[in-house]
């Protein structure tokens, strides 16, 4: 992919005779060669929060939100839960990745980053699918917050009863 840089435009004001003229000159565009690195690429997901992850062969870390994730995720057992993929496939030293996550909350987030993880990992190395199916990273996790319904004050809370 090639980067494109806008041109310059420079305004040169020359007097003839009391009359004013505007020249315009434009630079020639210059195209910047950009470095693309190999990755692969998935989608993680948990409750509201979706996580896009890229695993890139020749970085080391993980990145999430353009900050490292031991900042990003406070909590020691969330790190760990970011981390299991990699100490499950002990490619943890090899393999770097970069994660956007937005929505739901912290722990919904980990786990999204983790099942993005994992997915990237499977179309890294197709044979670890077995191991990581088992160990149950591979499988999206269905439950969500259920919906309120009119009539009730919560999703199934109904309203007190009264005998008059």
């Amino acid at each position: 992919m090639e980067k494109i840089v806008k041109p310059k435009i420079k305004k040169v004001v020359k007097k003839k005779e009391d009359k004013e003229e505007k020249v315009v000159k434009a630079d020639v565009k210059k195209i910047v060669p950009v470095k693309r690195e190999r990755y692969f690429e998935a989608i993680g997901r948990r409750k509201t929060a979706v996580a896009r992850v890229r695993l890139y062969t020749k970085k080391q870390g993980v990145v999430v939100n353009e900050k490292d994730y031991a900042d990003y995720f406070s909590l020691f057992r969330l790190q760990k839960e970011i981390m299991a993929p990699f100490e499950k496939m002990k490619i943890g030293d090899k393999l770097g990745a970069v994660a956007k996550v937005k929505g739901g909350g912290l722990s919904s987030q980990a786990e999204a980053v983790r099942h993005g993880i994992s997915r990237a990992l499977v179309k890294f190395n197709a044979e670890f699918n077995k191991r990581l199916r088992r160990a149950g990273y591979l499988t999206r996790d269905p439950r969500m917050v259920e919906r309120k319904k009119y009539g009730r004050h919560k999703a199934r809370r109904s309203h007190q009863w009264r005998k008059r």
